[in-house]
Formats: C-alpha cells, sequence, structure tokens
C-alpha cells in the first residue's frame, strides 16, 4: 500500500517537471497570440442540452474565452456545424452518441480539441479518458490530447472508489465488484426533467425507483475498463425525485482484499491517494456520523468537487462517492479538462 502511495508521489513529480515545460510553452503562446486579446474559440455542438446548456453558463465570467454560435434553425444543418466545428479551437460535443460520433467525422482542422460528453468514445483507443486526479498519465493525456472523453456520472463515482483500490493491489482484478447509486433526475436528460415537473406526472415518480434491471447499463463498459476489473460489475442505479446530486457506493469484504485491511486502512490508503487534489475530497474518518449516520444524495447539488466516505467495520467496508451529476460527473468535469488544455488553473470558472 505504502509503495503504491510513494510510486504516485514520483509520477506526480515528473508530472510537475512535464506540466512545468508545457506550462512555460503554453504562457509563450498566449503572451503571443492570445495574451494580446485573442480568446479561446469554443463551439458547443449540442448547446440545447441539459450539459451543453450548464457548459454554456459556466463561460458567463470568463474573459478569455469566445462562444461561437449557431442559428436554432441550423442545429441539424451537417454544413454549418461542421463550418463552426473547424473554426473552433475547442469543440465541446453535448450530443447523443450516433451524433457525436459524426461530428467527429466532420473535424478537417487538425488543430482542433474536441471534448467528448457523450459515451461515444469513452473506451475509443486514441481518446482521453477526462478524469486527472486518477494518476499523473491521466492528467497528461488531457492536457496533451486533441480527443478527450468527459466520464459518465455513475461511471465517475465508480472509478473515484475503485481505481486507486485496484492499482494500489487492495482489490483484485477478478473481485466480484457491485455498486449501488442513487442521482437526481436531471442526469436523465430534458425529456425526464420535464417529465418530473410536470403537474400531472405519474405518483410513481414521488418514489425512488431502481432502472437498468437487465445489467446494460451504457456506463458499464468505462466502469470496468479503466480500473482494470476482469469482470463487469453488477451494478444498480436508483432515479430520485430531487433535481441534482448523486452518491455512489462500493460495498467490499474485507477477507476477499488482498491483505489484511480495515475500514480505517483503506480510508488512509485513498487519503494518501488523493492528496493534494482540489476536486476530491476524501472525508475525515467517521465524518458521517455528524449527519447521524447518513449520506443524502443531493448535498454536494452545485458544487463541482467529489466527497470520498469510507464506512464499514472489520469484516465489510463502504467506500462512497457524493458529488453532483451535473457538475464533477459533467459539465464541471468537462471544463476541468478544457482548463487542462488551456494551461490555466484547473478550477478556472468552477466551483470548489
Amino acid at each position: 500500500m505504502k509503495d503504491a502511495v510513494e510510486s504516485r508521489g514520483t509520477e506526480r513529480e515528473k508530472q510537475g517537471a512535464a506540466g512545468n515545460a508545457k506550462g512555460n510553452a503554453v504562457w509563450k503562446y498566449w503572451k503571443e497570440g492570445y495574451g494580446k486579446g485573442m480568446k479561446t474559440r469554443i463551439f458547443i455542438d449540442g448547446s440545447e442540452g441539459t450539459t451543453g446548456l450548464r457548459i454554456f453558463e459556466r463561460f458567463g465570467g470568463r474573459d478569455d474565452i469566445e462562444i461561437l454560435s449557431i442559428r436554432a434553425e441550423l442545429r441539424k444543418d451537417a454544413a454549418e456545424r461542421k463550418r463552426l466545428i473547424n473554426e473552433a479551437d475547442v469543440v465541446f460535443l453535448c450530443l447523443p452518441d450516433a451524433a457525436a460520433k459524426e461530428s467527429v467525422g466532420l473535424v478537417e482542422n487538425g488543430d482542433v480539441t474536441v471534448i467528448d460528453a457523450s459515451t461515444a468514445h469513452r473506451t475509443e483507443e486514441g481518446w482521453a479518458y477526462g478524469f486527472p486526479e486518477l494518476s499523473a498519465a491521466h492528467r497528461e493525456a488531457v492536457r496533451s490530447s486533441k480527443r478527450i472523453a468527459v466520464p459518465g456520472c455513475y461511471a465517475s463515482g465508480f472509478i473515484a472508489a475503485v481505481y486507486p483500490l485496484v492499482a494500489g493491489g487492495i482489490l483484485p482484478r477478478d473481485y466480484p465488484v457491485s455498486a449501488f447509486a442513487m442521482s437526481g433526475y436531471s442526469g436523465a436528460g430534458k425529456k425526464t426533467i420535464a417529465v418530473y415537473e410536470s403537474g400531472e406526472r405519474d405518483r410513481e415518480l414521488d418514489a425512488p425507483r431502481e432502472y437498468a434491471l437487465s445489467q446494460n447499463h451504457k456506463h458499464l463498459n468505462e466502469m470496468k475498463k479503466i480500473t482494470g476489473l476482469a469482470r463487469t460489475p453488477l451494478f444498480s442505479p436508483v432515479i430520485c425525485d430531487y433535481y441534482s446530486g448523486m452518491l455512489l457506493t462500493v460495498p467490499l469484504y474485507t477477507d476477499l482484499l488482498a491483505g489484511s485491511h480495515t475500514p480505517e486502512g483503506v480510508h488512509a490508503f485513498l487519503e494518501n491517494y488523493y492528496a493534494g487534489e482540489r476536486f476530491i475530497r476524501v472525508m475525515p474518518f467517521g465524518k458521517e456520523a455528524e449527519y447521524n449516520g447518513f449520506l443524502a444524495g443531493n448535498s454536494c447539488a452545485g458544487w463541482d468537487g467529489m466527497e470520498i466516505y469510507v464506512t464499514g467495520n472489520e469484516e465489510r467496508v463502504l467506500v462512497s462517492t457524493r458529488f453532483d451529476n451535473l457538475g464533477k460527473g459533467a459539465s464541471g468535469a468537462a471544463i476541468q479538462c478544457l482548463n487542462l488544455v488551456l494551461g490555466c488553473d484547473e478550477w478556472k470558472g468552477l466551483h470548489v
């Protein structure tokens, strides 16, 4: 466990050196070009969806961004979208998977950076996975890539909990991992939001509803691949009657872990692993007692970070992640990736 943390510390040192070199290059670029008044040109393909609107809103206070807008009647016009995509410096894709793939096919300008918020490219070769806190390699991949896939909301919580434990040799790759989660209804998109906010909705929407019962949730592929698990996880998501916020828990049997581990030990490992990360906070051990032993799914709504809790006993450990499905689970993560590409503070324009 100690070796894993020390190894990651060495990675951070290497990353720092590489980051400084690239940072100097980025600064020179801005000083000679954009620093003289030029702005990064952004096109949001799918700007009317939940994620697209949130990304647009986050640029409201920034003077380093120029938004390239598309007229409402031309949103589905391939020629106009192609023109804007190739005029932009950075393109955000906030589209269904098939449409996102189509948009990538329209890119002809080799200088365009694509940040895709859909599921389409998260496990594709040549695409950086946009979760920089996982390792120095992940952060550098985002910083230097022209193709970046923003993690899924549920996948973000799952991977934040599981990836370090697998990388640190605590959680065997063939462990039969399961997870359950609750989310506000905003994560299901505009149509579902309208249904939940309708005055004539079905009374069943008053209660939490489990779904993806066939075990084919679209985030499972990235949950397995990014963590390096040998088995596809069992996953039980629940949609709830509140707007935004997410809580995901991974239960673990200590006798099936590699070596001897307690909740306190797992907590200490994760605390060291994410030490210094601005967006991820491993909460003090026992913090849940301040909430009378409850963790609410909507407590991080409006915030772009993620909380991690470790609870349980000597036989069973729970690793829980709590965050905003529209923040670290979507638009906040997308902006964090953009900031890395631009060489500015990762938290610029974000609530952390």
